[in-house]
């Protein structure tokens, strides 16, 4: 059985760029915003750190953007990319070369450059294969899940929109308070009911923006973050589950669930010792590309029952005042999804909440949180979820 890092690497210092239409920003300026912050925040001269490790799907190649547009001069840099993943997947690298011994003091950014570049985020060349995979748009394939779900549990179409509305009107009330976020704006139930549609069932308001964005972290081992910070964060797990495909030529595939998450939910949990996530997790930042991926992900990361999620969702239970607030930063319904930054940004607001630097979201006394990313399609994906804390131990 495999190892855990947990408690042996610290993040001393984070920032994010303002999401959103960055006409005026190059990827160069969205890197040097997030990481001034994250440098000021951690108290360190860039010159201090040793290693960096740069998320981006399509706004760069190999080390050069980063090493170039932040002065990191002959450092070791490494580009990764994992689909949606990919500012997880840069933070997890970064974290298990400073928990290896290799490095002391390192950073972890993502960035993605999308307003202007002609590419979306939501279409790339998949990986080969036979020829007999599906090839469906993102909110198509997304989409699945909602009739499965309701089909599966019971619950009428128009029970569906109404607990998917819901989902979209507490993001976008969350990120109404985030400065940060793309979209600061309130919607109501009417306005997601009414919105024009997408891919049936989903609307406008089902779906995550597209936007620019960067984020950063800088992480040490544990035993020295208060030589940069008071109030570090601690990373207790962090999981990667590369799922089969198998769903893609299956009948019988079952779109209420997405097994990828189950994997790496289940393995982060072992290694954060974690054994009732609904109870034990403060908040959760998650993968909100579509309304009903976050209703499946709720049952996945186990913070609900299985079939339990929309009733929870009508009640409030994932509402900032609620058992288990989910994506109180807005989520990417209110920030989009700069591919490489999503990760990141994500981890962000779990530094800020255990800060008390939250503003008006601020939820009280956070103390384990949650985040997941999901790369890929309902039948293949990779599935990340993290789990990081106030304190050791």
């Amino acid at each position: 059985m495999a190892g855990t890092i947990k408690d042996r690497v610290a993040v001393v210092g984070m920032g994010c760029s303002k999401f959103g239409e960055r006409w005026e920003s190059s990827v160069e300026d969205l890197l040097v915003e997030a990481a001034y912050e994250a440098y000021e925040s951690a108290g360190i001269d860039p010159k201090q750190l040793e290693a960096a490790w740069f998320g981006t799907m399509n706004s760069g190649r190999a080390a050069l953007p980063l090493s170039q547009s932040l002065k990191l001069d002959y450092i070791p840099i490494t580009r990764v990319e994992n689909m949606c993943a990919t500012g997880s997947e840069a933070f997890r690298n970064a974290c298990y070369a400073v928990a290896s011994g290799a490095y002391d003091l390192v950073m972890a950014i993502g960035v993605e450059k999308l307003k202007d570049s002609g590419y979306s985020g939501l279409t790339s060349a998949m990986p080969d294969s036979d020829g007999t995979e599906p090839n469906l748009s993102a909110p198509s394939a997304f989409a699945l899940l909602a009739p499965a779900y309701a089909a599966k549990y019971g619950v009428s179409t128009e029970k569906m929109k109404e607990v998917l509305s819901r989902i979209a009107m507490k993001n976008h009330a969350n990120g109404a308070l985030n400065p940060k976020a793309q979209f600061q704006k309130a919607v109501s139930m009417d306005e997601c009911l009414k919105s024009p549609t997408v891919a049936s069932p989903l609307g406008i308001f089902d779906c995550s923006g597209v936007a620019d964005g960067a984020a950063a972290a800088i992480i040490c081992r544990a035993e020295d973050a208060h030589k940069y910070n008071k109030k570090p964060m601690y990373v207790k797990a962090l999981t990667i589950a590369a799922g089969t495909g198998e769903g893609a030529l299956n009948p019988d595939f079952d779109f209420t669930m997405i097994n990828e998450n189950v994997r790496a939910a289940k393995e982060a949990y072992r290694q954060a010792g974690i054994t009732d996530p609904a109870k034990q997790i403060s908040m959760a930042e998650v993968h909100d590309c579509f309304t009903p991926t976050e209703l499946v992900i709720y049952e996945d990361l186990g913070f609900t029952a299985r079939g339990q999620g929309w009733k929870d969702v009508l009640d409030g239970a994932f509402e900032l005042g609620g058992r288990l607030p989910v994506n109180p930063d807005g989520g990417l319904k209110s920030f989009g999804h700069p591919i490489g930054a999503s990760g990141l940004r994500m981890l962000y607001e779990c530094w800020l909440q255990f800060r008390g630097e939250a503003g008006k979201r601020q939820l009280p006394d956070p103390r384990l949180a949650v985040t997941h990313n999901l790369g890929g399609q309902p039948w293949r994906c990779v599935a990340f979820v993290s789990v990081v804390g106030k304190e050791a131990g």
